[in-house]
C-alpha cells in the first residue's frame, strides 16, 4: 500500500531505541525524511540531534536546527518518555522525587514539543501528530503509578490538541502500546524484581510471558515493529479522517466494551 509520505518530513521524539527507533527505520522505508531525537545523537542513518525534550529551550532549538536540515516539518511522532524507576503497590513506594521526574519528561517534554510543532504545522496547514502513550494510561497500572498517570495525561492532552488544530487540517492520535521488549518495559521489570525476595523472583522472560499469558487475549508480546506499523499509516494520508483518536496496539489487552 503507497502511504503517500515520500519525501516528507518527520520528527521522531526518542527515536534511538525502542518504538521511536522502530518507527525511524519504517519511516525511512516508506521514503520520508527523518530527524531522530533523543538524548544521545542516534547511530542510526538519519538526521539526529541531541535534546532533552523536559527542556523547552533546548525542544526550540532542536526544531529550528532540524527544519533547517530538512525543511519543513508535516510530522511528528513522540515516543519519548521515561518510568519512574520504582515498583508501586502501594504507590506510596515511590519517593515525591521520582513523581517530580518523570512528570517533567512524560508531560512536560510533551507540552514543549506540542508548543513547538503544533503552531509551525498549522501555520502552513498541513500535519500529522502521533503521540506514543501506553495501555497503563487507561487501567490504571499500579506497577509504575507515575507512568500511568502520566500516560493518561498524554491521552487527554492529545485530544484536546486534536480538537485545537482540526480547523487547520492538522491531525493528532495516541497509539497505545501493550506488552513490548523495550529498555523501559525491562526498568518496569527490574523495579518489581527488586522487590522480591531472591527465591520468589522471574527472570526478565519468566515474568513478562506470565504477564502475557494472563492478561492478552492473543497471548503474545507486541513487537516495536507492530506499534511502528500503526504508527506510520497514522501519518500518511490514508488516515486523513482519523484525529483524536487513542488506539490500541496490545494484543486486545485493554477492551471497552
Amino acid at each position: 500500500m503507497n502511504l503517500d509520505i515520500t519525501g516528507r518530513n518527520a520528527v521522531v521524539t526518542g527515536g534511538a531505541s525502542g518504538i521511536g527507533a522502530a518507527v525511524v527505520r519504517l519511516l525511512q522505508e516508506e521514503g520520508a525524511k527523518v530527524s531522530c531525537w533523543d538524548l544521545v545523537v542516534s547511530d542510526q542513518a538519519c538526521h539526529s540531534v541531541a535534546v532533552d525534550i523536559a527542556q523547552l529551550d533546548q525542544v526550540e532549538a532542536a526544531w529550528q536546527e532540524t527544519e533547517a536540515h530538512l525543511g519543513p516539518v508535516s510530522i511528528l511522532v513522540h515516543a519519548a518518555a521515561i518510568g519512574s524507576g520504582h515498583f508501586g503497590f502501594p504507590y506510596t513506594n515511590i519517593p515525591m522525587s521520582a513523581w517530580s521526574r518523570l512528570f517533567d519528561v512524560n508531560v512536560m517534554g510533551m507540552v514543549n514539543v506540542a508548543h513547538v510543532a503544533g503552531p509551525a504545522m498549522s501555520n502552513r496547514r498541513q500535519g500529522a501528530m502521533v503521540f506514543i502513550s501506553s495501555v497503563a494510561g487507561q487501567i490504571g497500572s499500579q506497577t509504575d503509578p507515575p507512568y500511568s498517570a502520566s500516560k493518561a495525561a498524554n491521552i487527554n492532552f492529545a485530544q484536546c490538541m486534536a480538537k485545537d488544530l482540526a480547523a487547520s487540517g492538522v491531525r493528532v492520535n495516541t497509539v497505545c502500546p501493550g506488552m513490548v521488549r523495550t529498555p523501559l518495559n525491562r526498568s518496569v521489570w527490574q523495579a518489581w524484581a527488586d522487590q522480591q525476595p531472591q527465591e520468589q523472583r522471574l527472570t526478565y522472560e519468566q515474568w513478562g510471558d506470565e504477564k502475557v499469558g494472563r492478561m492478552v487475549p492473543l497471548g503474545r508480546w507486541q513487537s516495536p515493529e507492530d506499534i511502528a506499523s500503526t504508527v506510520v499509516f497514522l501519518c500518511s494520508e490514508r488516515a486523513s479522517e482519523i484525529t483524536g483518536q487513542t488506539i490500541n496496539v496490545d494484543g486486545g489487552f485493554v477492551m471497552h466494551w
